[in-house]
């Protein structure tokens, strides 16, 4: 099989699901090399989208379960969760989003004590439902079989009555100027009330998902927050985050 040829069954083989580069370099007997450098000719035309370790269709559109986000940049979420812990100093409580990025902070979390955790995610309320310390509040609403997150009136009328040191949120794409979107209007409507109720506002996004404007919904920022992202992340994703004055860049694992 050619590259022309192997590229195009990858880009088919990606409308059904997320794959890991060492995947698909067992599949074709090539080298991890090879599909790295076909992953990038088929990023680069728009076919797919990388993500760090594998790609994922860019022209489905459909949202991934959170069993299928689970396996995706799991290295680049622990260390983002990793950098996310330090931003939890001196808070009394927190608001966590739904979402593997987060739950991967939640994981963190779960040493500490002293603490309130606020969530509509049922991964970091697993994680966190028990543990010494930890007084968790479960923000109840609808639960979004795709996300496995909380969302609606109840939710939202939730965190209305709160206010938070700090919210940690997730997203399916952050765009510099414009904010996070998400796939359901539902799920930008709390995302929006979880920031106007925090006090810092913190973004965790994985490389993969910078400037990503797939979906549809926007939450947006009218003042100062941070987002803190992996070392996959090239400076020509970083720059417009970079330039936009409201946004500060942290990259978890590197200085500066």
């Amino acid at each position: 099989m050619n590259g022309d040829d192997r590229r195009g069954e990858i880009r088919d083989l990606l409308q059904v699901r997320p794959i890991a580069v060492a995947e698909l370099a067992e599949r074709y007997g090539v080298s991890e090399s090879t599909i790295r450098r076909d992953l990038t000719r088929l990023s680069e035309s728009g076919q797919v989208v990388r993500t760090y370790g594998g790609a994922l269709s860019h022209a489905t559109g459909e949202e991934q379960t959170l069993h299928e986000r689970e396996g995706l940049a799991v290295a680049q979420k622990a260390a983002i969760a990793r950098a996310a812990e330090a931003h939890v100093a001196g808070c009394s409580m927190v608001l966590l989003d739904a979402g593997t990025t987060v739950g991967a902070l939640a994981g963190r979390l779960a040493g500490r004590g002293g603490l309130t955790v606020a969530t509509p995610g049922l991964t970091s309320i697993n994680i966190l439902a028990g543990v010494p310390g930890i007084e968790l509040v479960v923000l109840g609403g609808s639960v979004r079989q795709l996300s496995l997150g909380m969302v609606g009136p109840l939710a939202e009328a939730a965190v209305s009555r709160l206010s938070a040191d700090a919210v940690f949120l997730g997203a399916d794409g952050v765009v510099a100027g414009r904010g996070i979107c998400e796939a359901s209007p539902e799920q930008s409507t709390l995302k929006q009330l979880m920031i106007d109720r925090s006090r810092d506002v913190h973004v965790l996004a994985d490389a993969g998902k910078l400037g990503r404007a797939e979906s549809h919904w926007w939450s947006t920022f009218d003042r100062p927050w941070t987002l803190i992202t992996d070392q996959g992340a090239s400076e020509d994703q970083l720059a417009p985050f970079r330039a936009d004055a409201l946004c500060t860049v942290q990259v978890a694992g590197r200085a500066g």
